[in-house]
C-alpha cells in the first residue's frame, strides 16, 4: 500500500504541466506551439515573458522537491522510488498524452531535496556553462554529469580515507539514471547542436 501511495503522489506532483498552465493563464498562449514546443521554463522564456518563465521554473522545482521531502519524512525506504517516479511524471504526464518536458528544473528540485550541496553545485555549473556557451541544453547535460562525477569522486575519496564510513550507493544510481534520461530528453537538441541549428538562450 505504501508503494502505491508514494507512486501516486510522486507521479501526479511531477506531472503537473506548470509551463502550459501559466502560459495559458498569463499570456493566453499554448507553449506547445511556441519555440521548441517544450513545456519547460527555457521554452517559456522564448515567449519573451520573463515573469512567466520564472514562475514556471520555481514551480517545476517545487513539484520535484515536495514529493521527496514527504517521502524523506514518512517513507524514507521508498525515497529513490519517489525521486524516479516524480521525474518520470514530468517527462510523461498523463494529462498531455505522456509528452512532457525535458526534466531539468524538476531534476533540480529533486536534487535540492536530496542534497542542498549537490543542488547548489548544479546551479553553479549551469550558470557558468550557460554564460560560456549560451546553450541551455549543453549546460543542463554537463551540469548533470558534473553532479554525478563529484558525487562518485567524493564518496570514493571518503572511503579511501576511512573505510568504515559507508555511503548509500542508491544516490549514485539515481543520479546516473537521471543523467541518462536527461540526455534522452535532449536528443533533439544534440542533433540540433550537430547541425548548428540549436537556439541560444537569451539571458
Amino acid at each position: 500500500m505504501e508503494i502505491i501511495l508514494v507512486f501516486l503522489f510522486s507521479y501526479f506532483s511531477g506531472s503537473i504541466p506548470f509551463g502550459l498552465i501559466f502560459t495559458r493563464l498569463f499570456i493566453n498562449q499554448d507553449i506547445r506551439k511556441i519555440g521548441s514546443g517544450n513545456i519547460g521554463a527555457t521554452n517559456v522564456l522564448r515567449t519573451g515573458n520573463k515573469f512567466v518563465a520564472l514562475i514556471t521554473l520555481i514551480f517545476d522545482i517545487l513539484k520535484g522537491s515536495i514529493p521527496i521531502i514527504i517521502s524523506q519524512q514518512f517513507f524514507p525506504e521508498l525515497l529513490q522510488l519517489s525521486a524516479l517516479v516524480t521525474f518520470l511524471g514530468h517527462l510523461f504526464p498523463i494529462w498531455l498524452k505522456f509528452k512532457g518536458g525535458k526534466g531539468v528544473a524538476t531534476y533540480l528540485g529533486i536534487l535540492l531535496a536530496l542534497s542542498n550541496e549537490l543542488g547548489i553545485l548544479f546551479i553553479f555549473s549551469w550558470i557558468l556553462l550557460t554564460l560560456i556557451f549560451k546553450y541551455s541544453s549543453i549546460s543542463s547535460m554537463f551540469s548533470c554529469l558534473t553532479v554525478l562525477i563529484v558525487t562518485v569522486f567524493r564518496e570514493n575519496t571518503v572511503r579511501l580515507i576511512d573505510p568504515n564510513i559507508s555511503y548509500n550507493n542508491d544516490l549514485q544510481l539515481i543520479l546516473f539514471t537521471f543523467l541518462i534520461l536527461i540526455i534522452f530528453t535532449h536528443k533533439k537538441n544534440i542533433s540540433n547542436l550537430r547541425n548548428k541549428t540549436e537556439q541560444k538562450i537569451k539571458l
